[in-house]
């Protein structure tokens, strides 16, 4: 994780838990800070599949190995929102951090984005590092927008994705 000299105390209400203290806006000197890989993601046929039935995607290039291969790729490949599963895990271990300041109980997602560099196929083994990119107040909300890359654990670039979290003020 990234360092920090100072640390800001926070009402326990504010750290995820609902209650009736006072919200404190999150706090921006977060902004830069990186959240190195802490462990890996191995992508599978089943979690294709399970991903790709959830969705009602029938597609035989996330299903049919055979069907992979003679489109070129090395096995199954995984439909483009599949990294959403991986991804959460890093944004939930940033909006836990309670330095942050963050009140889960008020948290809404406002947007995602991913920007493919190449399809993620089962076998792939995944790394995130994720970064806060951006914290900004509007209209009495905090936003707070979070960059991660993803990539083999050879360090082959898969995916960027962007995500924007909103936490409604009062």
């Amino acid at each position: 994780m990234g360092s920090r000299t100072t640390a800001r105390p926070r009402p326990a209400a504010v750290c995820g838990r609902a209650g009736n203290l006072p919200v404190v806006p999150l706090d921006a000197s977060f902004v830069g800070r990186t959240y190195p890989p802490t462990t890996t993601y191995e992508v599978s046929r089943a979690k294709i599949a399970e991903f790709a039935d959830a969705i009602g995607d029938d597609n035989p290039l996330y299903r049919d190995p055979e069907a992979a291969r003679a489109a070129g790729y090395p096995d199954v490949i995984a439909p483009p929102t599949f990294l959403t599963i991986v991804n959460l895990t890093t944004i939930n271990a940033i909006v836990a951090d309670p330095e942050l300041g963050l009140d889960y109980s008020r948290m809404v997602h406002g947007d995602q984005r991913f920007t493919h560099h190449r399809p993620v196929h089962a076998g792939d083994e995944l790394r995130l590092t994720t970064r806060i990119v951006d914290i900004f107040a509007r209209a009495g909300n905090d936003f707070l927008t979070v960059e991660a890359d993803i990539e083999t654990t050879a360090g082959e670039p898969v995916c960027t994705t962007r995500a924007q979290l909103v936490v409604r003020g009062e």
